[in-house]
């Protein structure tokens, strides 16, 4: 009877409740055998309860244990897209590998899901990238199959039935990706089934052909990073194709992102300035630096579209050359220029020691209007070389800013120069905020 109480409090994430079962002595390695079968910890890690999977474990629940079907807790956490769950129980020691009994693996879940979060997760712990599944086949080989795909009718063909009725949800999970939802009901309302998906596939075919050494064609991965710059939360995507293309480093591909950059469409031009921001840069060597520096400094006085010129200051930051200073400020200075946060992290990534008028720009954004802008500045301010006067003022002034990242950030910058003043930035991230990066920055404000 314990054992089904643990296990529909564990579904329902009653991590309360979970604790005063396991006291009075349910067994958290114990099936329920009631209407509702299977393990405590598996039906935590299904409905994505981090914290009941945390109480679960520290009581002994067996971070492998099995339910009907060879299913483990990680399985069900990659099956629906649960990346923070996942992470817990593979530092709880759960076993990446293992499959269920149809042979498929937590990255062949995953990867069919088109979850982005959980096979970054596993990717990092180690997860065999070309272990086949059941059918066999690769978890890469199940994510190029998924691309392109229209979810919603592939969802809707796994449940649709005769005299149904069906609604589409869109909404973005937890790794930035659309999560597609498709609900059905019969007409008398007395049966229901929903599946979902995520729109992740793109990114982890992209991550996985990395991993696993298949080359793809620069043409088709820039049609990836295009086809879900507007469908992902923050250009998840976007993002990855631009790293896994930048980590290339060979010449076939630097010139094809310089034609990028030369394009007569803008998206494209925006995406070839991303991806060739940080190209070829590996333990501290930056082969095409002069290169890349001409090409965005000629875009700077050519360039009139606003988004693409935000790529190429962010660009321009990135080589953290002094000389792309000029370029930099000729952008933050144009008339009608809408500061953002790319702004001081530009700046102060190109600002050389002693540069009067670099340094006065990157103080007057510390206090900005924009609490974004305020905390990148605070941090690029506190992260100079130079401990001057000027420059302990300038961060001692945010000690009272109402954005509490910002505070840390001054924080860091003073502790780093031996200024006490530090302390009482401590005192206040510490007793206002309960952000994790702010307090960790005011604990250890050495760290970067």
């Amino acid at each position: 009877m314990h054992e089904e109480q643990l296990y529909r409090a564990a579904l329902n994430g009653e991590s309360e409740t979970v604790g005063k079962l396991l006291a009075s002595g349910a067994d958290p390695n114990t099936a329920s055998e009631g209407e509702e079968e299977g393990l405590a910890l598996c039906a935590a890690a299904a409905w994505d309860r981090t914290e009941v999977a945390d109480v679960l474990l520290a009581a002994g629940a067996d971070v492998n244990g099995r339910e009907s079907g060879g299913w483990t807790a990680l399985l069900w956490a990659a099956a629906n897209g649960h990346a923070a769950v996942a992470k817990a129980l593979i530092e709880a020691g759960a076993e990446t590998d293992t499959a269920n009994d149809d042979g498929d693996t937590p990255l062949s879940l995953a990867a069919r899901r088109g979850a982005l979060g959980v096979v970054q997760v596993l990717l990092e712990a180690g997860a065999d990238a070309g272990k086949y599944d059941g059918d066999g086949d690769t978890p890469l080989d199940i994510a190029v199959d998924w691309v392109g795909v229209h979810l919603e009718t592939a969802l809707l063909d796994r449940i649709q039935q005769d005299g149904w009725e069906y609604v589409v949800g869109r909404q973005y999970a937890k790794d930035g990706t659309e999560l597609v939802t498709v609900a059905g009901r019969s007409a008398d309302g007395e049966e229901s089934e929903e599946v979902q998906a995520q729109r992740g596939h793109a990114a982890i075919a992209t991550l996985l052909e990395e991993v696993t050494g298949a080359y793809t064609p620069v043409e088709q991965l820039v049609a990836r990073a295009l086809a879900h710059r507007d469908i992902d939360e923050d250009a998840e995507t976007w993002w990855i194709v631009a790293d896994t293309l930048g980590k290339r480093a060979d010449e076939e591909t630097y010139e094809a992102l310089a034609r990028l950059c030369v394009s007569e469409d803008a998206r494209e031009r925006e995406f070839g300035v991303d991806a060739i921001a940080q190209f070829g840069f590996a333990d501290g060597e930056k082969p095409f630096l002069d290169r890349t520096l001409g090409l965005l400094q000629k875009m700077v006085t050519t360039e009139g579209n606003p988004q693409v010129l935000r790529s190429v200051l962010a660009a321009l930051g990135h080589q953290g050359d002094p000389r792309a200073l000029p370029y930099v400020l000729d952008v933050l200075g144009r008339p009608g220029h809408k500061r953002t946060m790319t702004d001081p992290i530009a700046l102060a990534d190109v600002l050389p020691p002693d540069h009067e008028e670099g340094l006065a720009l990157l103080i007057a954004m510390t206090e900005d209007e924009d609490s974004e802008v305020r905390d990148w500045a605070t941090s690029g301010l506190a992260g100079l070389a130079d401990d001057t006067p000027l420059i302990r003022e300038a961060l001692a002034a945010r000690l009272t800013d109402s954005d509490l990242r910002t505070v840390a950030e001054a924080t860091r910058g003073l502790s780093a120069r031996g200024d006490e003043r530090a302390t009482v930035g401590v005192r206040r991230v510490l007793a206002e905020s309960d952000d994790e990066y702010a307090r960790d920055l005011v604990t250890n404000p050495a760290a970067e």
